[in-house]
């Protein structure tokens, strides 16, 4: 079991004096008295501190909706029109992109049930890793948390913040440039907020993200509405076109299928709290079954409804698709989309920093990243390091402004391990044949997302090869020279105790342990 030491090396001569030193929420430690300074200081505590159940089915859906429905269903819902050609199949593809999404997190659920840790496709990968040999077995889960920690999660994070920005000072500006340094500044305060409210209570963060999720589709809700009413009154022309000039090409299809699977990102991100979900076996799956679907209707309806009022050229050629929308259909009242947008980022980054922080958390509880970022609040069973390093690899990735370019040649990584993740249901199928499953997909899904994955991820090289992957690769391999002397040596950094000692002290966290569900 972890030690909660607090004993600062500095000052090493203790008088015999001894006396308990109470912490936060019961906790208790010897107290031994410096004589050099005569200040009190911990010197070891044997406890855990265990992170709480307080994710029920709302908040558990709410995660998944909110942390789906970003900016890009109000901003940019072009990249499936654009690859496809014709309005009906871009439909098609919308529910196609809903099903494959459901697939997925359906058997991610069945691995969420079966190991019931906090982290998702990090766990899964350590766990059906074993079947490697003993030195190469965390291999996969260490590079997943590596691309994970350092690239992918602080760059959506750090997007959907920027989105943020834009619409929160647009509306100040007309139709003068935003300038991009506020965009920036006002993108780190919400990053800020955000991490404060994740700091502070994982209760009061949950009921954050409830919140913003019914405020989005209120706001999907009014374009709906504005939809049907629109249809109601014979705008049906563009609508009438259906399947006319469906393209034949099947790489610009694919490119169509990938760009609406990007927009429904985020179908996994329960698992990264599957600790802190309460009767995961039963709401981890249910969580799924009813978030994943209501985000599919909101997608199709909400494009359908763009498109009572805009043909197919005028979508594609819209900088804000709901702006548009709003403007031709709302009129004055056209002011609330940008209001939509800004409240449906900010609940989008909360979720962002919500599931982006977890990872972090249990790779150092597995020793694959430092053991300090597992460590828990005391007072408030916040993973607070984990929070603030978090938020600090985002803001330094904000302030380049290379986030975009990131993301487009970091996002087939991501397939490649979802389609790692899906042989992990496989592999633990064959290893652990014996062992309860409170949920089980038909064998057919993931060897169906296992074929998507691979194909996502060779797609896009193969339809445009750019230097680019090839460095998304390297970056990816990179993560050997850190695993070969830290993990695999087990060098420690004893020189940074003293950094450790300090940030227990300031912060009041203590190790964490694994709380099984009852």
């Amino acid at each position: 079991m972890n030690r909660y030491s607090l004993i600062e090396p500095e000052s090493p001569v203790l008088t015999p004096r001894m006396a308990p030193h109470q912490l936060p929420n019961g906790y208790s430690a010897p107290l031994a008295m410096d004589s050099a300074s005569g200040s009190p200081v911990v010197v070891e505590e044997s406890k855990t501190v265990q992170m709480k159940k307080r994710l029920g089915l709302m908040g558990g859906t709410a995660l998944i909706v909110g942390t789906m429905i970003g900016s890009g269903i109000f901003v940019s819902p072009k990249g499936v029109l654009a690859g496809c050609g014709s309005i009906g199949l871009s439909l098609v593809i919308w529910v196609s992109c809903g099903v494959i999404s459901l697939f997925g997190a359906l058997t991610y659920a069945e691995l969420g049930t079966l190991i019931t840790k906090s982290g998702a496709e990090y766990v899964y990968l350590l766990e059906a890793g074993q079947v490697l040999p003993n030195q190469f077995a965390p291999i996969p889960a260490f590079l997943f948390a590596w691309v994970s920690i350092f690239i992918l999660k602080p760059a959506l994070f750090g997007v959907i913040a920027l989105s943020f920005g834009i619409y929160a000072v647009e509306p100040f500006f007309g139709d003068c440039e935003v300038p991009d340094v506020l965009v920036k500044l006002v993108a780190i305060l919400c990053i800020c907020i955000v991490s404060f409210v994740n700091c502070y209570s994982v209760k009061l963060a949950n009921k954050v993200q409830i919140v913003f999720t019914v405020a989005k589709l209120l706001a999907i809700g009014v374009i709906v509405v504005g939809g049907f009413i629109m249809l109601a009154q014979g705008n049906n022309e563009y609508l009438m076109e259906g399947f006319q000039d469906t393209t034949h090409d099947l790489s610009s299809i694919a490119l169509a299928f990938y760009d609406g699977l990007w927009a429904y990102d985020g179908w996994n991100n329960l698992n990264y709290a599957t600790e802190e979900l309460q009767n995961p076996f039963v709401n981890l799956p249910r969580a799924i079954m009813i978030g994943i679907p209501l985000v599919t209707v909101c997608y199709l309806l909400t494009n359908i409804s763009y498109l009572t009022v805009m043909s197919k050229e005028t979508l594609l050629q819209s900088p804000a698709v709901a702006a548009t929308w709003g403007s031709r259909v709302l009129g004055p009242a056209s002011l609330i989309i940008p209001l939509a947008v800004a409240l449906s980022t900010f609940g989008a980054a909360n979720g962002s920093c919500f599931t982006g922080c977890r990872l972090a958390y249990v790779a150092a509880r597995e020793h694959h990243l430092p053991e300090v970022l597992s460590y828990v609040q005391i007072n408030n069973f916040t993973p607070l390091p984990s929070v603030i390093f978090s938020t600090i690899v985002t803001i330094l990735m904000i302030i380049p402004g290379n986030i975009f370019s990131l993301i487009d040649f970091f996002s087939f990584t991501a397939w490649l391990f979802y389609g790692a993740t899906m042989a992990c249901v496989l592999i633990l199928r064959h290893t652990r044949p014996h062992e309860p499953r409170p949920y089980r997909v038909p064998t057919a899904i993931p060897v169906v997302m296992l074929i998507i994955s691979v194909y996502l991820v060779v797609a896009p090289i193969a339809h445009n090869p750019r230097i680019e992957f090839l460095y998304a690769t390297l970056f990816v391999l990179s993560g050997m020279i850190f695993y070969i002397p830290f993990i695999a040596c087990k060098v420690r950094l004893t020189f940074l105790n003293p950094l450790v000692t300090a940030i227990q002290c300031a912060l009041q966290v203590a190790p964490s342990a694994y709380l099984p569900p009852e």
